[in-house]
Order: C-alpha cells, then structure tokens, then sequence
C-alpha cells in the first residue's frame, strides 16, 4: 500500500502547489514590470470563482471539448506520480519510463489541440493549429536531448537517467552539458512562456483552444495548465539538477529533501520570470527559426556522444 500511497500524495501535492507556483510567477512578472499585480493567492481565488460558475460549451463541440480538462488533468497527475522529487529513485517505477513519459505528455497535447478542432470555432482552430506545431517543433529537441543522457545512463530510465547526473559523468560533460541546454529550452517552451505565449494576449498565439471554455471547465483546465508547468520544470530538474534529493529513501531525511526541492521549484520559477520579462512577443511564424537553435544542441549534444 505504501508504494502506491507516496506517489499519490506526490501527485496530488504538486496539484494542490501548482497555483501557487503560477501565482509566485505572476507576482514576479508583475514586480519586474514596477507593478503591484495580484497576490500569490489570486490563481486559487480565480480557480474557485470559475468553479461556481456555470460551463457553457459551443453548439458543434462534442465529447472531446468537454473531455479535454479532465484528460489533460489526468495525464499530468500520472506523470507527477512517476517524476522524481525528495529522491533519485521514481516513487512509481512502473510509469518512470521515458519513452512512457513523454508518450503520456503526447497524449495530453493531442486532446488539447483537438479539443479546439471539436469546436467548430475557427479561431481556437487556428490556436490548435499552432499549438500542434509548436509539439512538432519542441517534441524531437526534448526526446533527442534526453535520449543522450540515456545513453550515458544506459537506461531510459528516469531513475537511472537522475543518478546519472547525479554523479556527472566527467569524460562526458560536453554531450551531457549540451542536452541540458537543450531540454532547458524545450521545457521554456513546454510551460508556455514569451516569446511563445503572450502574457497580456495570451489567446494570440498559443491558447485559443481554451477561448470557447468557461465556468468549471475552464477552472479545470487552467489548474491542468498550472500542474503541467509544474510537472515539465521538476522533469527537467529532478534529471539535469538531482543534488539535494535522497539517494536512497528515508523518513528521517525527507523533510530535508522536500525542503530542498521547493527551493530549487521555487528558484527556477523565478529565474524563467526573469528570463520572461526581457523577452518581446514573437509571431507564430517565427516560432520555428527559435526552436531550431534549441533542436541544434541536442544534435550538438548527439554528435559530442558519438566522438566522445
């Protein structure tokens, strides 16, 4: 029983911080910019405003508009159960494959841009659209990038690929350096940040699929979006930045390591804001040419591998 009630209470935890994260993030943004902005707490009382409101769907959409939220929820609550947190080992091995991790995250992606096809609306069909290009465009730099680093742990492992870095290969560095970058710049893009989303016209680029929900639904999928952010920055920290974590599980340590990864959580949400902030809005058509310098240290990456 307690092998599955840890990753539950995992899971359900980064549920319950992912507003908070977003709202440290909105503060942050709004400070840079020498305004006031919302609390912290704002994400939560937006969330529950939306909930005790009435969802009201378009006349053409079907059971995928009215599935989406939940899928996308769902999905993103498999993968927190399967991410390392306050240890190297995955609190659920079953689900802690790579291949299967980013299979889930494709899963999560196809039902969010069909969902804005189910419509019938061609606005959020076109924000399907680019948001199904922006998956084309970042999904080969994260999967190149991390499958340098199982090569160098010999496993597609999630577990195997954080102990890995964990004690950091010297002889390989440069490949394993370079597929940090890479999957740095794929997970910036994976949380919908600028230049590739619009944080004061955030329904221009990349969420028009979200224009047509309301009320509940769109609480549920606003909490997806905030658990998925979550969920793609600790992929990337707990592989590429796994110092501070328990390397093998213990009661009395644990207050520690998740001590030490909310900080890190913490930290990282501020430097993206950061970066954020000194970032101009980018067309959709633009989109490509900035990705592809971030597909080219993972090829970077894969080269450095094969000469090493």
């Amino acid at each position: 029983m307690n092998a599955l009630l840890f990753p539950l209470v995992q899971a359900l935890l980064m549920l319950l911080l992912a507003p908070l994260f977003s709202g440290v993030s909105r503060v942050a943004r709004a400070r840079l910019h020498n305004r006031r902005g919302p609390g912290v707490l704002q994400e939560y009382r937006d969330l529950f405003k939306l909930a005790s409101r009435q969802s009201v769907a378009p006349t053409a959409s079907g059971w995928v508009f009215r599935l989406m939220p939940f899928v996308t929820v769902g999905v993103m609550l498999t993968v927190a159960t399967a991410l390392p947190v306050v240890s190297l080992a995955s609190p659920l091995p079953q689900t802690g494959d790579l291949i299967t991790l980013l299979y889930l995250f494709a899963v999560a992606r196809f039902f969010f841009a069909i969902a804005g096809l189910d419509t019938g609306s061609p606005f959020t069909a076109l924000g399907a659209s680019r948001e199904a290009l922006l998956g084309v465009l970042v999904e080969p730099m994260l999967l190149l990038g991390l499958w340098v680093t199982a090569q160098l742990a010999g496993s597609t492992h999630i577990s195997q690929l954080a102990a890995t870095v964990y004690h950091w290969p010297l002889d390989h560095s440069l490949p394993l350096l370079l597929a940090l970058c890479a999957c740095a710049l794929a997970t910036y893009i994976e949380m919908g940040k600028l230049p590739f989303d619009l944080a004061e016209a955030e329904q221009e680029l990349q969420e028009g699929p979200l224009s047509e929900y309301s009320g509940a639904g769109f609480a549920v999928v606003k909490w997806g979006i905030s658990l998925k952010q979550l969920v793609v920055l600790q992929l990337f920290l707990g592989v590429f930045f796994p110092w501070g974590a328990m390397t093998a599980f213990s009661a009395v340590g644990l207050p520690l390591a998740l001590a030490v990864a909310l900080v890190k959580l913490l930290v990282a949400v501020l430097l993206i804001a950061l970066v954020e902030n000194g970032m101009a809005r980018l067309r959709a058509c633009a989109a490509p040419r900035v990705t592809w310098a971030g597909f080219g240290f993972a090829f970077l990456a894969f080269v450095a591998l094969l000469a090493a």
